[in-house]
């Protein structure tokens, strides 16, 4: 007679404890679930993105291979706005095949990749206007910040994102230098 036992749910993270979803960003572990999916009863972790209206259910056993963690320690965001401080790293490929980058460092969830995005495609006043697409993945991957900093400092969203704000002010001046920064008349 095979012996059923009783698996004790060894999880991670707790209900109630903020977390990072690399897809989603920054959630809030609300409970566990238990659902019956295939004849097979399925431990989930019902996570909620509230700013994104959003609830998900994530399976216990696959949340960590997934990509889903803990929110980042101090010296992680510390060396998140170091990294912010920074000079752009901007390749001199197709803008398309940049943008996928861009895009997979969003989705991977980690904070320095996420940091480095926010600051090769953030431009001062100074410098030309982004294109739409620039502007889209630069304000995903800011917010993706402010919202893991936010969480971790407990600090509102809006003084996150003016915490990044300073630290890109701190970073060395980017595009044109000097006087040409006015625009050239002459060459009408």
């Amino acid at each position: 007679m095979p012996t059923t036992k009783k698996t004790i749910l060894k999880a991670p993270f707790k209900t109630g404890e903020f977390i990072v979803y690399p897809a989603h960003g920054v959630g809030k572990i609300m409970g566990l679930d238990t659902q019956e999916v295939a004849g097979h009863k399925l431990d989930l972790f019902v996570v909620s993105f509230i700013k994104d209206k959003m609830t998900l259910r994530v399976p216990v056993m696959k949340a960590t291979s997934v990509g889903m963690r803990k929110l980042a320690d101090a010296p992680t965001v510390k060396r998140a706005l170091e990294t912010v401080r920074g000079r752009a790293r901007i390749k001199r490929t197709m803008w398309s095949r940049r943008a996928q980058e861009y895009e997979a460092k969003i989705n991977s969830g980690d904070l320095i990749s996420i940091a480095e995005v926010v600051r090769d495609l953030f431009r001062s006043e100074n410098q030309p206007e982004q294109s739409y697409s620039e502007r889209q993945l630069y304000e995903a991957a800011l917010d993706r910040m402010s919202r893991e900093i936010a969480s971790v400092n407990k600090i509102s969203e809006t003084e996150a994102v003016r915490q990044i704000e300073q630290n890109l002010a701190k970073s060395p001046r980017r595009g044109v230098k000097g006087p040409e920064a006015a625009p050239a008349e002459e060459a009408a």
